[in-house]
């Protein structure tokens, strides 16, 4: 599985960090650690998923944790964490 994400401002991209994940855990396990490294990568806190986020990503494969997803405040507008391959 591979799994982007990238950081918003403004409709400028700041940055983007590819994961992937070969292990033979489930599509759920793979995703949440895969936000793990991303937000330690990137230094941020874990985003919060909200109904709408499980929503979105169940539908399409896509969620963008917007800043009311984080406790603490940061830099960017939203995170968009898309699978773009799956085992």
């Amino acid at each position: 599985m591979r799994i982007w994400a990238r950081q918003f401002k403004d409709t400028h991209m700041l940055c983007d960090e590819l994961i992937v994940d070969n292990s033979k855990d489930t599509r759920t396990h793979k995703v949440f650690r895969a936000i793990e490294d991303i937000a330690k990568k990137m230094d941020l806190p874990q985003p919060i998923w909200l109904d709408r986020n499980i929503n979105s990503f169940k539908r399409n494969g896509v969620v963008r944790f917007g800043s009311d997803s984080f406790i603490e405040e940061v830099p960017f507008d939203y995170l968009e964490v898309r699978v773009i391959e799956e085992d």
